[in-house]
């Protein structure tokens, strides 16, 4: 089965887990009418309306390159991990407001132990959720299940706290304490949301991912051929589980067009090497300039040099990122 298969039925089974989990939290809250339940039972809806989302966004994810879609699919994604960002803020922003309600407004609460053991199976199977999500979102890349994972965790960090102030409201019965969990969960609940948010507007805005270009910075390093005098003007864009490289490859200056194509397939063969099917590569080949790459370039044998090769000018990351502008 392929990645994006697997992908869609993880999501199918957290879909079904969550809508179970909203019932039982819905219920916990009925009979025991308990603010703090219901910011529980809030956030799950959000749990299932996002996790709808998310496997929208994962059947869309899954579907091949066409003539309108030449990249894919993939920041379908990326959509779907905002607009729960989204839900998660709106879910955290409501349950604020009914905390401060319930301090002028206090409510009889009953059945209390009920409610503290629906509360805290619901946030043990949660968090189970949330690793397993998460798990298979790293291992196939997709930052929809990542999030979503995150998110199911958050929960459960939240429901210790929770469950915890409900046993201290179980004993003690001072009623303010049901209103600041709300407070004080909405406001984390808030947090995550923004949490989300901004990791996702980065990939949104494609923003660099340093620890993806040192990856390949240090597989080119450890690998690197004689003849590859200097990479350079090198991107690196992440589309949905999926990457597209571009960079210029400067090659000997006198060699012929087929060693040139050789060279570019022994250096895409060795990127790919290291993201089999998930990378797409784009290499343009740059003839070096003797007066200026000598210097850089480790060829031992080559009848053109002009000067020698200096061990200390390495190949940076600084210096492969570097755009063709900024080496005029």
């Amino acid at each position: 089965m392929n990645g994006d298969l697997i992908k869609l039925k993880v999501q199918k089974r957290i879909v079904t887990f969550s809508v179970i989990l909203l019932i039982g939290k819905f219920f916990a809250f009925f009979i025991t009418n308990s603010v703090g339940i219901l910011t529980d039972a809030m956030e799950s809806i959000v749990n299932v309306a996002a996790g709808f989302i998310s496997l929208y966004s994962l059947h869309i994810a899954s579907k091949p390159k066409d003539k309108g879609h030449p990249f894919g699919h993939g920041k379908i994604e990326l959509i779907s991990a905002s607009l729960e960002g989204l839900l998660i803020i709106i879910a955290g922003g409501l349950i604020i407001f009914e905390g401060i309600k319930r301090l002028f407004e206090p409510a009889v609460i009953d059945k209390l132990d009920i409610g503290i053991y629906i509360v805290a199976g619901a946030g043990l199977i949660n968090y189970l959720l949330g690793w397993y999500s998460i798990r298979i979102g790293k291992k196939y890349h997709s930052i929809a299940l990542i999030a979503g994972g995150k998110h199911l965790q958050s929960d459960t960090y939240s429901t210790i706290g929770l469950v915890i102030g409900l046993i201290l409201l179980y004993y003690t019965k001072i009623a303010w304490i049901d209103s600041a969990l709300a407070l004080i969960f909405g406001s984390i609940i808030v947090g995550t949301g923004i949490g989300i948010l901004r990791k996702t507007t980065e990939n949104l805005m494609d923003k660099a991912d340093p620890e993806i270009l040192c990856s390949i910075h240090d597989t080119i390093i450890k690998n690197r051929e004689e003849s590859w005098v200097d990479v350079h003007n090198m991107k690196v864009l992440k589309y949905g589980s999926n990457y597209f490289m571009d960079c210029d490859l400067t090659l000997p200056w006198y060699y012929t067009v087929q060693e040139g194509h050789d060279c570019c397939v022994d250096f895409a063969n060795l990127i790919k090497g290291k993201y089999p099917d998930r990378i797409r590569l784009s290499v343009h080949t740059d003839p070096c300039i003797p007066i200026k790459d000598c210097a850089f370039c480790p060829m031992k044998n080559c009848i053109h040099r002009v000067d020698d090769y200096n061990k200390d000018n390495l190949l940076t990351l600084d210096k492969m990122t570097q755009d063709d502008d900024s080496l005029i």
